[in-house]
């Protein structure tokens, strides 16, 4: 065996021997739940493996607080999703319920020092700096570059569609991911991105693309990705991928790590690239700064240069900023959009009002245009101010339930630094059987924040909690409620003393979105939420209204017709299932034509 072999596995040996060690036996949770399904893996397996349904089906059975068995013996986990309980964990005691080591180092090597990389005092300060700049102003300022975008999409796939008005084939899942890309890279970073229309290669929006399906193809290493990033210095990392060539490890594997190290390094040129660039124009006394575009770099750029010495950030941390960014809105984007257009594919008289209230809302724009113009010209203006886009009431319904039902996170991890007792607002049962109110929770325990039970918990959200349904989101006049009213179309009207969406009984969740754990709550909840909806509801606007979608009915030549399902991995991931499909490749087919006149619901 080669030297240099020997040495890259040894230190892998020390790597794995110094996280078992720290593996020791912890108290026992007296809690109920599901026995361990597997040795190594624990309940995660059977959890992933049966998606959304097992995760609803356990906290249905045990309650918002039940017992689970992580992997690689790990111990005894808590999956939570009682009202209460969550509200201590991310807002109250959150700083018992820390973000897991592995998490923040991991993400530090891969992103730098933004904020997902970052705890207590240097968190606090990028939080305070980062908050402003996402205020509802700098939003409708951003709105404008996200437009051509959208319509740039629109107008690729109408292209693609017969001049006869018949429908066609189009998997939709590139061309979201790809209009999400040139979303971020313009908006965020200022990057001049055009993947939607690009015929040249581009390796760093293609290194952007490439993070996601390599995080979740890493979901089960991260432990031991954080032991060697704790334990050896960048010169031995390196090497250590450079050496890691032995037999007994899965080629695959290593494949993997080798192209993670590749794209972190080509994310961190780009972006290193992008900001030295603003930087100096910024620091260019003969240059205005508005003249320099706008997007969040600038802006985040400018908050910082104007803040007091004490709480400016330094270089690294603004680029981490960027990297998280990016990253986040990139993968969580396009399942958001994907899963949205299925769902209206899957429900037209949904899709017919969606693209009804949108055709309204244009027509009521002070320019006046006809029908022909709407549908026939892309050089025609169709875009919604920012206030009207984000304030159509059954649009606004599609995108909240959507993200209610299928977070782009369904969990995510706590770590106890402390034993503590945890209150609930729903009792449940210890493991023999007592009932319990509050449950004692060890120190070093993790806790997964289920956002995906949360977010379905019928008794906050209805018998209905399980089912798609935009309106529960609106009045009886198909007017948005400012509460977020819980009728129906065809309810009595609801009226003002009405109870808020998401509020039994006065118990609500603590998330910063509309009373559901979406986009988390407290200090570490996701800084990003409102351009990501401005986003979704941009492009969704664009292509409703242009384009019919409807779900694959076309038998291939075996008989067989494509069903869409999602699986459940670190993202819910769109495959086509066998035999119509190899149930393994991200893709969502839809059948797409132009829209057609008696595509409206009125």
């Amino acid at each position: 065996m080669p030297l240099s072999q020997a040495c890259g596995i040894g230190i892998l040996l020390v790597a794995l021997w110094k996280f078992f060690a720290k593996l020791s036996r912890k108290p026992a949770i007296d809690l109920n739940g599901p026995k361990k399904d597997h040795w190594l893996t624990g309940n995660f397996s059977a959890m992933f493996r049966g998606g959304i349904d097992y995760c609803v089906e356990l906290v249905e059975q045990y309650g918002g607080a039940v017992k689970i068995f992580g992997p690689l013996d790990t111990g005894e986990l808590i999956l939570l999703s009682d009202p209460l309980a969550l509200y201590h964990v991310v807002v109250k005691d959150q700083h018992i319920f820390e973000e897991p080591d592995l998490f923040v180092v991991t993400n530090k090597a891969m992103f730098g020092e933004g904020l997902i990389a970052t705890v207590g005092e240097q968190h606090r300060r990028q939080r305070k700096l980062l908050n402003p700049v996402f205020s509802t102003s700098n939003m409708r300022a951003l709105l404008p570059t996200l437009q051509p975008i959208a319509r740039k999409l629109t107008s690729i796939l109408l292209a693609k569609l017969p001049d006869d008005g018949s429908h066609k084939e189009i998997d939709i899942l590139p061309w979201l991911s790809r209009s999400a890309l040139d979303g971020v890279c313009q908006a965020i970073l200022g990057y001049p991105s055009d993947t939607l229309g690009a015929t040249e290669y581009d390796e760093y929006p293609e290194a952007l693309q490439m993070m996601g399906p390599l995080i979740s193809r890493f979901l089960y290493f991260r432990p031991s990705v954080a032991t060697v990033m704790r334990n050896f210095s960048p010169y031995w990392r390196m090497k250590l991928v450079d050496w890691i060539t032995a037999p007994w490890i899965p080629t695959e594997i290593m494949k993997d790590v080798r192209e993670m190290r590749r794209i972190t390094e080509v994310m961190d040129h780009g972006s290193k690239k992008a900001f030295t660039e603003k930087k100096a124009a910024l620091e260019d006394s003969a240059t205005s700064f508005s003249s320099q575009g706008n997007d969040m770099m600038n802006i985040m750029l400018k908050a910082n240069s104007a803040s007091c010495s004490s709480e400016r950030l330094a270089d690294t941390e603004l680029l981490g900023q960027m990297n998280v960014m990016v990253f986040a809105g990139l993968d969580t984007t396009t399942s958001a959009l994907s899963r949205c257009i299925y769902l209206l594919a899957k429900n037209p008289l949904a899709q017919a009002r969606l693209r009804s209230e949108i055709r309204d809302a244009i027509r009521s724009m002070p320019l006046s245009q006809d029908d022909s113009s709407l549908f026939e010209h892309d050089n025609v203006p169709l875009h919604l101010s920012y206030d009207t886009l984000i304030n159509l009431p059954f649009l606004d319904g599609v995108v909240r339930e959507t993200l209610r039902l299928y977070p782009p996170f369904p969990h995510m991890a706590r770590v106890v630094n402390k034993a503590t007792t945890l209150p609930l607002h729903f009792p449940v049962r210890s493991s023999s059987g007592a009932e319990l109110s509050a449950i004692a929770i060890p120190e070093n325990t993790i806790v997964l924040i289920s956002i995906l039970a949360a977010n379905r918990n019928r008794a906050i959200w209805g018998d209905d909690a399980n089912e798609w349904k935009p309106e529960r989101w609106l009045s009886s006049t198909g007017r948005k409620d400012g509460q977020g009213v819980n009728v129906t179309f065809d309810s009595v009207e609801a009226g003002p003393s009405a109870p808020a969406l998401g509020v039994k009984d006065g118990v609500r969740y603590p998330g910063v979105y509309s009373n559901m754990m979406t986009f988390l709550g407290g200090s570490r909840s996701c800084i990003g939420f409102k351009f990501a909806e401005m986003e979704i509801k941009e492009i969704l606007a664009a292509l409703i209204l242009r384009l019919h979608f409807a779900l694959p009915a076309d038998p291939d030549a075996n008989g067989h017709i494509k069903e869409i399902e999602w699986k459940l991995k670190a993202f819910h991931t769109p495959v086509v299932k066998s035999p119509a499909g190899d149930g393994v490749t991200p893709q969502v087919p839809l059948n797409v034509r132009m829209v057609r006149e008696d595509d409206f619901a009125w």
